[in-house]
């Protein structure tokens, strides 16, 4: 203990990461379950190929910790946190190909501090192991590139196929390596290679899964994908508001220091390269070709589509190397008072939890809600349970509760993966449920719930019960309206 104690003492920059890590640990117990990671639980337990708006490899994760670990939010959490850490050690082992060691340090103190490796530790997505898989893919590139080892070509296409099976971001590594090589004058002759090609079919054949899927189910994924990003895209309606909200979020995901050195260096080097055709060394330039299409691609398109905060993640990876490069010792002091506390106070909401949360998006009160759920439900055992919110509160439903939940896909709607976990509705006719609404805003008091008008023509009748307010008086009062609809009609 003496001699860890010692190690740490010595050694600043550790201390910090090893200092955010345990907050984050510490801090795991006091998690509820978010709706995301209810969703992907249901990913791991409803083993497939592939899935409808992701593929599968955070489900095949918390699938493999649920099953040796027990089902519990709490080894949800502890997946989430342990892929992440993996992935901050795999950082380290990246930034060491292109920092010295004093700037290595900054590099990795700059990264552990950071917001989006809290929200990565304790809420499961498709991020979790994409930026794993992301960043030993750029380790295995640089290795095959710069130090000439042939055989990491495979390593890097194995290492690309999974961060596919991950998220479709992972295409970008793709764009990344093959941007890096046209505009790279020394190692420009590897794009005839055959090591490069063999390690991107080797990339494509362990995507296979995925596409067999999507073969199997008129590629729905596929299309759900690009129709979902593209429809506003097409439009071209330039919206200032969406463009500054982009800001916005990744001023938080990254702390203002961090996004200010991006912004910095990002125009640095694209004014170089623009109007000086200068390109930076083969190394920054490697670094540039998997930060630039992520990071500045999506910050073009953000005035006219909403880019979602978790996105340009991707990007950091190497984005925080090349700020390693650039951070003084007295910005990287800003940036880690600034980190503590933003920690304290995401901390204290989660344990305390004093400001309310208007919206599905939270940890609170799901459990409570499926114990309710379970109560209001043995009035009729054979009753089924749906809601219509997408995903959250029928995931949710799924995890907390031993009943058959649904979501809109009751009333023949599109409902994520809901729509291939095997259901058939027809099973279901003549059934009465039980539809639970939430009150997102809490703000009716009364029980004055409205029952949508397009389940009506589902159902027979329906009876408004008592809504279910959980956390009675408290910040964390949440309220759902609940209706018993009589003798289920569906209509395919």
């Amino acid at each position: 203990m003496k001699k860890i104690t010692l190690f740490l003492k010595n050694n600043t920059a550790i201390s910090w990461v090893v200092g955010f890590q345990l907050f984050r640990f510490l801090l795991l117990p006091f998690m509820g379950l978010m709706p995301q990671d209810a969703y992907y639980y249901l990913y791991g337990q409803n083993l497939s190929l592939s899935y409808f708006d992701h593929p599968g490899m955070i489900g095949y994760i918390l699938r493999i910790f649920t099953d040796v670990l027990g089902q519990s939010v709490y080894v949800i959490k502890l997946a989430d946190f342990t892929i992440t850490s993996i992935t901050i050690l795999s950082f380290y082992k990246l930034a060491t190909l292109f920092l010295s060691k004093h700037r290595l340090f900054r590099s990795l103190v700059l990264f552990s501090s950071t917001i989006f490796i809290s929200i990565l530790s304790f809420n499961s997505t498709p991020d979790v192991p994409l930026l794993l898989f992301w960043t030993l893919t750029i380790i295995f590139l640089y290795k095959a590139i710069f130090e000439e080892k042939k055989w990491y070509w495979i390593l890097a296409g194995i290492s690309m196929g999974l961060a596919f099976n991950s998220k479709y971001t992972a295409l970008l590594l793709h764009i990344g390596v093959l941007g890096f090589l046209i505009f790279s004058s020394k190692y420009r002759k590897l794009l005839i290679s055959p090591w490069l090609w063999l390690g991107i079919i080797i990339s494509i054949a362990v995507t296979f899964p995925v596409w067999w899927w999507n073969y199997q189910n008129e590629f729905a994924s596929f299309a759900f994908q690009s129709s979902e990003r593209t429809n506003s895209i097409s439009k071209f309606e330039i919206k200032p508001l969406l463009f500054f909200g982009t800001i916005g979020h990744q001023l938080i995901l990254l702390l203002p220091i961090l996004f200010s050195v991006f912004v910095v260096f990002s125009f640095k080097h694209i004014k170089k390269a623009l109007i000086k055709f200068k390109l930076p060394s083969e190394k920054t330039l490697f670094l540039l070709a998997f930060f630039i299409p992520t990071f500045i691609g999506f910050f073009v398109i953000s005035p006219i589509y909403w880019v979602k905060l978790n996105w340009m993640m991707p990007s950091y990876i190497t984005g925080t190397i090349i700020a390693g490069m650039y951070i003084s010792k007295k910005l990287l002091k800003t940036q880690l008072i600034i980190a503590v506390i933003f920690h304290i106070a995401i901390a204290s909401q989660v344990v305390f939890y004093f400001v309310p949360i208007n919206s599905d998006d939270t940890w609170v009160s799901w459990r409570e809600l499926g114990e309710e759920v379970e109560e209001i439900s043995k009035n009729d055992t054979q009753a089924f349970i749906f809601s219509m919110d997408g995903y959250k509160t029928a995931a949710q439903l799924r995890f907390f509760t031993s009943k058959t939940i649904f979501a809109q896909n009751v009333i023949d709607q599109p409902a994520l993966q809901f729509d291939y976990l095997g259901d058939v509705m027809e099973d279901y006719r003549g059934r009465n449920a039980f539809y639970i609404d939430s009150d997102k805003r809490n703000r009716n008091k009364e029980k004055l719930g409205k029952l949508p008008a397009r389940i009506k023509p589902y159902f027979e009748s329906y009876v408004e019960l008592d809504p279910i307010i959980v956390n009675k008086g408290t910040p964390k009062e949440r309220k759902f309206w609940v209706f018993y609809c009589k003798d289920y009609q569906p209509k395919k």
